[in-house]
């Protein structure tokens, strides 16, 4: 059964197919959830919150574009208000996370690496959580997601142009905003 016939079935109560989509889905969602907050539990209840959000509004989805565009489009917007909801409630400056790193002396023995590579992706992620979500969005799509411009375009529903421009900008304040940690290191470090 394709996915139309799939979506058609689901469109008309049967929760079978609606399962068959679920399944096809949800490791997608759930990756796409945790990329944007770094949180596993998070992440879950997202995923689970998507699929319903998904269920209770499949009547108004036209089938104009695929149903995994419209799935992850549902994703990306749930996140980004559970992300905002949240950092109203958390704000940890970011250069405080910078200035306690820096404050490590920089000798490493070797079985401290695994464990300094982790406090690395930490940074990073942090530092990715404090953009703005239009650039947050679109570096877990395309960095974290690997999505395609043309599946980032119709995800957001913007042009594949103005994917290439937030991605430049993202990516250009993430540099910024790492800056005086990988420059604290030596600045050998490559993003």
């Amino acid at each position: 059964m394709d996915e139309k016939d799939l979506v058609r079935r689901s469109k008309e109560g049967n929760e079978e197919a609606f399962g068959v989509l679920v399944r096809k889905y949800k490791t997608k969602v759930y990756h796409l959830a945790y990329s944007l907050t770094h949180d596993a539990q998070a992440a879950d209840d997202l995923a689970q919150e998507v699929f319903i959000k998904a269920y209770f509004a499949l009547d108004k989805f036209r089938e104009k574009s695929e149903f995994g565009t419209w799935i992850y489009r549902i994703a990306v917007n749930h996140c980004r208000d559970f992300l905002r909801k949240r950092n109203r409630l958390i704000q940890i400056p970011f250069e405080n996370i910078i200035g306690k790193i820096s404050a490590q002396g920089d000798e490493t023995l070797p079985e401290e690496k695994e464990q300094e590579e982790a406090q690395r992706r930490k940074v990073v992620h942090t530092a990715i959580q404090t953009l703005p979500d239009k650039y947050k969005v679109i570096l877990s799509l395309r960095d974290i997601q690997d999505f395609s411009y043309n599946e980032i375009a119709k995800i957001l529903d913007i042009s594949p142009g103005t994917v290439d421009s937030r991605l430049h900008r993202a990516r250009k304040m993430l540099r910024k905003k790492l800056e005086p940690f990988f420059s604290h290191k030596g600045g050998g470090h490559e993003m």
